[in-house]
């Protein structure tokens, strides 16, 4: 089985051909992953670490801690509380990531019926947020106290959302077949209406 670099790789002529570019260098990549994790409430002790510890296992790089930019009192946090941390991936590490999240982490998560292409921004990005470690197995369940979740943004060079959709669909992410065909149906209804104006 091909590598996400490698598929990356091959479909850069499939890419080129289906959105009709002059230069295989304008064909839509993965640049980076970003992955959030926020600590929760100030009182629970020793979350921030554990949270540290964990994604520090699951992305192989240490996060940078993130404090807070204002002070909120319903939260009871100051400004410059640690309140979060990040992790931005690049290169073979990312790709290693991604390898990992696709083809180890998603088969684990219970009653999967495939990610939300809504997650697609107009950017050309695309934000999944999984609920639990536990589908990675860096994660033991021996040394399991606490089971958060975190956000991971995929950034690409695709420059409209169409362009970022058909690099990802490409590349292999199991969207749901109903949002597919729903946005297909938008998409043609856009374009029609278009037409009559």
């Amino acid at each position: 089985m091909d590598s996400l670099k490698q598929k990356q790789t091959k479909i850069v002529p499939k890419l080129v051909e289906e959105l009709k570019l002059k230069n295989v260098m304008a064909a839509p990549r993965l640049t980076k992953v970003v992955i959030n994790s926020g600590f929760g409430s100030r009182r629970e002790k020793g979350r921030a670490e554990l949270i540290v510890d964990r994604l520090s296992k699951i992305t192989g790089q240490k996060p940078a801690l993130r404090g807070a930019k204002k002070a909120i009192a319903t939260f009871k946090s100051r400004q410059g509380d640690i309140i979060g941390a990040t992790v931005t991936l690049r290169g073979q590490k990312m790709f290693g990531f991604l390898d990992k999240v696709l083809n180890v982490a998603i088969p684990r998560m219970r009653d999967f019926r495939g990610l939300s292409i809504k997650g697609v921004d107009h950017m050309g990005n695309y934000t999944m947020g999984l609920k639990e470690i536990t589908i990675f197995p860096e994660t033991t369940d021996e040394d399991l106290k606490d089971v958060f979740g975190f956000a991971a943004t995929i950034c690409t060079t695709a420059k409209t959302k169409a362009e970022a959709e058909i690099l990802f669909k490409a590349l292999g992410f199991p969207f749901k077949k109903k949002e597919e065909a729903k946005q297909a149906k938008e998409a043609k209804t856009s374009v029609k209406k278009k037409k009559k104006f």
